[in-house]
């Protein structure tokens, strides 16, 4: 009863944290578009005080003007809205998901033996550190004259999370090592939106109150950290995503994987802000005075798709099955024995694991066509990416896995 109430609880937190992050990843994409794409208002100053921008939209029925000011209105609004309670609600939720799954079991889902052999409290400490640790250094290397450089400030801090990433995939196991990179990343989207973004615009609603000029250097820092967050959101939502995939973090070269499709990714929002803020204002009508339209630039470069497609062949090429070599015919009490040995403590119709109590997915390997069925999968997940068991908790050996191998090549006959 335990086990079952604590997989409703992963659960209900596993869809407030995916639904927070919606409502979060979308905002940011959203205002950074907003911001890209609103242009020189055809009334910059207005009753309400002097604007520098506006745009309309149409959806869901209706049409709609957004207008931002140059500074502030020259009265605060009442109904304000801030954006802030998205980000730490997708956060608190991914953390206690963090908790929940892996720090709680950490010698089935975060220790993996075969890759390193620590104790629960020693990659739990490593885990919560390395989340810590890139917020603090993000924020310095942001604050030191490196941070003046976009790019420079993104090589160095590519290269730092690369280091990371590397580190961590030698730790634990792939599944749990790509969840702290994601948790570390996202760490920093959240820290940037509590220390910088929100104290900025409450500085900004502050000197207005105070009839002063708001300090422009936070303004700045949040801007730029505001964009810094549109960029991570893609690697982010790649790893949230891809526990799904083995032969992702299950990888010999899983950091190598990870850090590549993260660059892609990020290429890939880094197209869409240029080609959102590429635009050509031109005259509509003969007169000076002729109202202003806006039409797509032409000139938005595609080399940030030709390398992120680039590089997702090279990954899906690096990551195919290689042929397994041919060997005697395998007979299939010997894959009975193996599955036993390896995976009937929790695919089973009465689990024997301490953690499993029900079949993982419903899988369960009792009978021969059971396990005949499940074959392929059997052969993606123990064989090619040796992501089963979990942590590899049963010592399956290469040899046991090239043997399993060989026997669905062969037919995956139970007679």
């Amino acid at each position: 009863m335990e086990n079952y109430l604590l997989d409703w609880l992963q659960l209900g937190v596993r869809w407030l944290h995916m639904i927070a992050g919606i409502a979060w990843i979308g905002a940011s994409f959203y205002f950074v578009w907003l911001n890209n794409n609103v242009r020189k208002p055809d009334e910059p100053n207005a009753p309400d005080g002097e604007k520098d921008g506006e745009l309309h939209a149409i959806h869901g029925g209706g049409f709609y003007r957004v207008q931002r000011y140059a500074l502030a209105p020259k009265e605060l609004p009442h109904d304000l809205h801030w954006f802030k309670w998205e980000a730490y609600t997708t956060w608190l939720s991914g953390i206690s998901l963090l908790v929940l799954v892996y720090y709680l079991n950490p010698q089935v889902y975060l220790v993996d033996t075969a890759i390193a052999k620590i104790g629960s409290g020693a990659a739990i400490g490593i885990g919560v550190g390395f989340i810590l640790a890139g917020w603090f250094v993000y924020d310095l290397l942001q604050r030191s004259p490196l941070g003046k450089s976009q790019l420079a400030f993104g090589i160095v801090f590519f290269t730092l999370v690369m280091g990371a990433t590397w580190y961590i995939c030698h730790t634990f196991g792939g599944r749990a090592a790509y969840l702290h990179v994601g948790a570390m990343l996202g760490t920093i989207m959240v820290a940037n939106v509590f220390f910088v973004i929100i104290p900025s615009q409450r500085e900004l609603v502050n000197a207005k109150e105070q009839g002063r000029l708001p300090e422009k250097k936070m303004a700045e820092m949040a801007k730029n950290r505001s964009l810094h967050n549109n960029y991570l959101t893609l690697p982010v939502l790649f790893i949230m995503i891809s526990n799904h995939y083995p032969m992702t973090f299950s990888h010999e070269y899983n950091w190598a994987i990870l850090g590549a499709i993260s660059m892609g990714g990020a290429l890939i929002r880094h197209w869409f802000n240029l080609r959102g803020s590429r635009k050509d204002d031109i005259p509509v009508g003969a007169n000076e005075g002729a109202s202003m339209r806006h039409r797509q630039g032409k000139s938005t470069p595609l080399w940030p798709w030709a390398i992120s497609v680039t590089v997702f062949a090279a990954v899906i090429w690096l990551t195919a099955p290689k042929k397994q070599a041919a060997g005697a015919p395998v007979a299939f009490k010997e894959v009975d024995a193996l599955m036993t040995k390896h995976c009937r403590g929790c695919h089973s119709e009465k689990p024997t694991d301490q953690i499993f109590k029900v079949a993982p997915n419903g899988v369960k390997y009792d009978t021969p066509s059971q396990i005949a069925v499940m074959a392929s999968k059997i052969k993606q997940r123990a064989v090619e990416t040796t992501s089963m068991p979990f942590g590899n908790k049963t010592n399956m050996t290469p040899e046991e896995r090239a043997l399993l191998g060989r026997w669905i090549d062969q037919g995956a006959r139970t007679e």
